[in-house]
This record gives C-alpha cells, structure tokens and sequence, in this order.
C-alpha cells in the first residue's frame, strides 16, 4: 500500500506542476500559519451513538443498520453563538468542522442526495450555515473537513480498505462519485460564505483510485481563490495542496506508525490532536481519564508553536449540540494561559533552537521565546544564542539572572516555575 500510495504522490506531483497560487491564497496561508490555535469539531449522527466516528466501520454495521441513527438525532440544543465563543474564548482563530465524514451523512443542507441533516433527522435545519454565519459576524475563520472515503454512497466502488461490511451491492461507477463529491464541494464553497479552505480526509482508503485530484482543486482554488486546501493522507503534500497535517503527531516526531514516512513540506504545518484520548467523535464508553489535561495540551500548543506549525485541537460534542463539560474546561483554561502568554504563540516562528528535552523556543521580530516545558530545578541552563542583549519572565516580576558571552547566554537559578509551561524572552539586536 505504501508503493501505491508513494506512486500515486509522484503521478499527482508530475500532474499540478502548473499550479501557481492566487496572491490571495499566499496571504492566507501566512494569515493561517499566524493563527496557530484552532478548533477542530467531529460532530455527526454517530454521535447519537456516542462510540466514536469509527463505530459504523469499527462495529461492523451494516447501512440498514446505521441508517436508523439519522431519525434518532435531533440536536436541539446546539447554539453556534455559544459554539464559537468558547472557541474565541480560548484563544483559537479558526475552526474546522466535519461536513461529511467516512459515514457519507452530510452536516449541510446538500441537494445531492437525502442522506444528511435537513432531509435525514427531525432537525431538519442546516447547523453549517448556522456555524457559517456566526463565524463570520465574530471573525473566526471557518474550514469544512469533507471525507473522500464514503461508507455510505454506492458509486463508491471499487470499494476500499474499509466500509466493506455495508451490504452495498459490488457494483458501483467511480466517475459519478466523483461527480458527487465534487458537487457537494461546489455547494460548501457557494452556499456559506467566505471558507477559509478544505480539510480533506480518506484518500488513503485507496491510494490506487483515480482521484482526478487536479478537477477537484481547481474547482476549490477557482470557486474561493484564498480558499487553502489540505490533505490527512500523511503524504508529503501533492502539488496544489496549500498546507500539512500530522495526525496525533507534531513534525519530525513520527510517533504514529502512518507519520514515519512523511517529509516535512515548506507548506505552513498544522498537528491534529484530540481532548479525549482515544477517539475524535464524543465517545462515552472511554475512561474517566479519557480527556487529557491542560498542561499535556498546553504542551501540545507550545511544542507545536516551537516546531512553526499549528495545533488544531479537536472537541467531540454531545448528539444534543453541547460541548462536554469538561471539554469547556480545558478550553477556558488555555484560553487563560494564552491571554497572558499568547504574545509568544501567536504571529511567531519556530525558533533558533530545535526542539530540546527542556520544551522549545519561538521568535516574532527581535524576540525568542523559551519555552520551559519541563524544568523543575533551579540549575542554570546554557543557551547557544547570539547577540542577545537582554532577558526577562514573560509577564512576571521576578528578575531574571543570566550572563552574556560571545558565545551564548546562560540562565543562572530559573527560579519561576509556571505549572504549565515558564516563558522567558531573550531581545537580540
């Protein structure tokens, strides 16, 4: 699969070799590698399941099956006003919703077919221009996660690596798939608004299909020109692709078995990471420990910031259309953090110095940063820096001890300690 999937990023690279982005779309991608924090959202009929997004394939169901979920569903208390203040209130700048996951059932209003929000459950109201719409009157940027893998559509066929226990007939025609998704696409980037870009997902279900990538990105770079596209196909990213994503993993750390192979791009970078542990959709059956704590997120954040890529942190809500609380909670707390410390996150670079077994460093202008993640003692810690005229706490009052050579700076008795993550500013000339 791997041959297959590295053959099919030289055909794809050797097709978009004419792909020159529009101005607007350079200035995107700077205003999203600016961003640095935002709000990733897995919100579908399995859900009503509450089992992760996985439970149709994971459990084996077959579409009479899961088809009976979409009546059940009935978000009555989802409030996009609420949704997208807590985003802003933790400091996030965009938010990526799924659309259509690998189920096929579609979170919009589509005309494609009855198999989504308005036709298929008794809401019957389209919580995407909802979203939209809020977003746009609070000025947070919004991303649509659209799934090329679909579970549930007949032309998807050949079928592949997964969705194979459906009970669809073996039959199917690829070209009016792609017909399909691309008309779904065309009706995301007409019917909302301004979108900041796709966040594709599932093209590594069969990495050996003739995508027509080339139709599918023109359509989305000529609909919305700014519009940035991204691909979860741990690949290095395909000519016409605007931006990298890790999944469950910050770049260069290959700590997933499907991020070993993967070059780091000159593309702006973006890490997908969960609040719970072990699933995207809202799982009830995970452990009490389930949700990860602020400071591993903070962490996450920080070393993500220090490695100049984005943290996309996901939120699983309820079938009702809430945040779990405490979800909300580690929100609010981030939010907390980043409204003393977000001067050294946002609008900043990856720093000098790569990433060390103390945390990171970011830099904006004159400026690094030094990301104390795991320091606990009052020992001194020598930096290979240059030039450095100057260093203080970010926003603390305790005075900072260091020396200054030709050859770097040493910091003398780090005596503050921040639960989450001690900042110190270095101004060089």
């Amino acid at each position: 699969m791997k041959r297959y999937a590295l053959l099919c990023a030289l055909f794809y690279s050797s097709i978009f070799a004419h792909y020159q982005p529009t101005d607007a779309n350079l200035a995107a991608r700077q205003s999203f590698q600016e961003a640095r924090f935002g709000l990733f959202i897995h919100w579908g009929i399995y859900s009503q399941v509450a089992y992760g997004e996985w439970v149709m394939e994971n459990q084996r169901m077959s579409l009479e099956k899961y088809e009976q979920f979409a009546p059940l569903f009935n978000p009555v208390k989802f409030d996009p006003t609420e949704w997208v203040s807590i985003a802003k209130a933790a400091g996030m700048k965009y938010i990526t919703i799924t659309a259509k996951h690998h189920d096929g059932f579609a979170m919009f209003g589509t005309q494609q077919n009855k198999w989504n929000i308005v036709d298929g459950t008794p809401y019957g109201k389209d919580v995407l221009k909802m979203l939209a719409d809020e977003c746009h009157k609070q000025g947070i940027k919004l991303f649509f996660y659209y799934s090329q893998l679909d579970w549930h559509h007949p032309d998807y066929f050949p079928r592949g690596r997964t969705g194979t226990a459906t009970g669809r007939p073996s039959a199917g025609n690829w070209p009016d798939y792609i017909k399909f998704m691309n008309a779904q696409l065309t009706e995301l980037l007409t019917n909302y608004g301004d979108i900041a870009g796709i966040w594709f997902d599932g093209w590594w279900d069969k990495p050996d299909a003739n995508w027509d990538l080339s139709t599918t990105f023109d359509l989305i770079h000529t609909l919305q020109p700014h519009a940035l596209i991204g691909s979860n196909h741990h690949n290095t990213p395909f000519e016409g692709q605007d931006f990298q994503m890790f999944e469950q993993d910050l770049p260069g750390e290959a700590n997933r078995e499907f991020e070993k192979d993967t070059k780091i791009s000159e593309l702006p970078l973006e890490s997908c990471v969960t609040i719970q542990k072990y699933s995207w959709g809202i799982n009830l059956l995970d452990r009490y420990d389930a949700t990860r704590s602020t400071k591993e997120l903070i962490a996450d954040l920080v070393g993500a910031a220090g490695r100049n890529t984005n943290l996309l942190l996901n939120v699983g809500p309820l079938s009702d259309g809430t945040f779990p609380r405490d979800a909300i909670e580690r929100l609010k707390e981030m939010g907390q953090w980043l409204d003393k410390y977000g001067e050294s996150i946002y609008h900043t670079n990856g720093g000098p110095l790569s990433p060390r077994s103390w945390g990171v460093t970011t830099q904006r202008d004159n400026k690094i940063y030094v990301h104390l993640l795991k320091w606990k003692s009052n020992d001194a810690l020598w930096l290979p820096l240059q030039n450095v005229t100057q260093g203080y706490y970010l926003n603390h009052d305790a005075s900072l001890s260091y020396e200054i050579s030709n050859n770097g700076i040493l910091l003398n008795h780090i005596e503050v300690h921040n639960p989450y993550d001690t900042v110190i500013v270095l101004e060089i000339e």
